[in-house]
């Protein structure tokens, strides 16, 4: 049985049992929301997995980091110490966005190393390493596409990104909208070729409920992807992105009702205005589906700087409602992301998730940020770095004074507010 029947029956899987321990969140409070499709839990049954997560309503703000080889770079013990690195700053789940020919070898050391969920998105093994057996992407079949699904569902994937809702309407209504970027989602690009190509129907869509068939045997989370999501602040919020959006709406609550946990994916780049009526929009359209979110994007105009955008964005989008915020790194619309800049994407999303934790008012969701305060009174500063979302750095720029006192730094020095009014509340 899956994880919603096992509940709906009245038993408490182990892995929904740890997440509310780890949350703090009452049993009682969590298992309605799994039920209903307000929160998953992706664990795949064909592995042990040692660090579960749980992504959806009454629960912090989950963190994502991708990685992944490409044709150009195949390394994978790079693509190891990125997870090492990731989970070890505070990333929730790996998803591993593979596409060179060692994308099979790559994801079984993705999963065997990973302590976290770990997701993939099959199409890209489906379609790019299938389309070169097939002799083109529209030699593809169905059943290939299926049979990949399947495979990653037997080597222990927790959640997949498919892009079920992609349909043959919604590309002619982007064709009649205009759009400046068109389509960005790498998945959502090759399923439409295919789709053009073929002049068939999206196989996802058209044969959903064996897609469920496969995610329920494994207890695979679907990750229903958006292929429409904008890549550019114009195209935001446009008539083919809502319509996606509609239907996978639907396809969630078909998922929850076969006992199938499911995600939507969303948005992309996004102006700030915006962003909080997005995210109320896809909990309307989906029936407060968990909402897993790429940044969001505020500006188009900054590569290099991209996990700050993704950042301001992530914190707006989580506090008005999203619930998994996928991390951009300084990388981003540049280049495959270094072992740096997979730290500092995490961190920067991290940093906006907490604060959206406090702006929701989660139960001790400022606690360590008071801790953190009270310790700066103190000027205790062995307190203060462990309090530190990023303690080694901290350490290093302290330790980089070159004269150093330990009651002060070196930016107020003997003016420090802190030591003046400290000595005046004495007198």
């Amino acid at each position: 049985m899956t994880i919603i029947e096992q509940l709906t029956n009245g038993d408490l899987p182990d892995v929904v049992a740890v997440v509310a321990r780890e949350e703090c969140v009452p049993v009682e409070t969590l298992v309605p929301e799994i039920i209903a499709g307000r929160a998953v839990v992706p664990a795949n049954n064909q592995k042990n997995l040692k660090a579960p997560r749980g992504v959806g309503k009454g629960l912090r703000v989950k963190v994502n980091a991708n990685i992944g080889t490409s044709q150009e770079h195949g390394d994978i013990d790079e693509e190891l110490q990125k997870v090492d690195v990731a989970v070890k700053h505070g990333a929730d789940a790996i998803m591993d966005l593979s596409t060179g020919s060692r994308t099979a070898a790559t994801r079984k050391a993705v999963i065997a190393r990973s302590p976290v969920p770990v997701g993939t998105v099959p199409l890209y093994e489906a379609f790019l390493m299938g389309g070169k057996a097939a002799g083109g992407i529209e030699g593809v079949s169905a059943d290939d596409i299926f049979e990949r699904i399947e495979a990653h569902g037997q080597e222990g994937v927790d959640f997949v990104t498919l892009h079920c809702g992609l349909t043959r309407e919604s590309i002619e209504r982007m064709r009649q909208q205009g759009r400046i970027m068109d389509v960005v989602s790498r998945g959502g690009a090759l399923l439409i070729e295919w789709m053009v190509r073929n002049k068939r129907e999206n196989p996802l869509f058209e044969q959903y409920d064996r897609l469920l068939d496969i995610c329920a045997r494994y207890e695979m989370t679907i990750s229903l992807g958006d292929g429409m999501r904008p890549g550019a602040l114009a195209d935001a919020g446009d008539r083919a992105q809502i319509q996606e959006l509609i239907i996978l709406g639907q396809l969630a609550r078909r998922a929850v009702e076969r006992g199938v946990q499911a995600m939507i994916e969303g948005p992309g780049h996004v102006p700030l205005d915006q962003v909080e009526t997005s995210m109320k929009i896809q909990k309307t359209l989906c029936n407060g589906a968990p909402f897993y979110v790429l940044g969001p994007l505020v500006t188009d105009i900054a590569p290099g700087y991209d996990h700050i955008t993704g950042a301001i964005g992530g914190a707006l989008a989580a506090m008005s409602g999203a619930d998994f915020l996928c991390y951009v790194t300084p990388a981003e619309h540049l280049r495959l992301p270094t072992v740096q800049d997979v730290k500092d994407g995490v961190i920067a999303s991290r940093i906006a998730a907490h604060a959206a934790d406090i702006a929701r008012g989660l139960p001790g969701a400022r606690d360590r940020d008071d801790r953190m305060s009270r310790a700066r009174k103190r000027v205790d500063w062995e307190a203060m770095f462990n309090e530190c979302i990023d303690p080694e750095l901290a350490r290093k720029m302290r330790a980089e004074i070159p004269s150093r006192s330990d009651d002060v730094c070196s930016m107020c020095g003997e003016f420090c507010s802190i030591k003046t009014i400290s000595g005046i509340m004495k007198e």
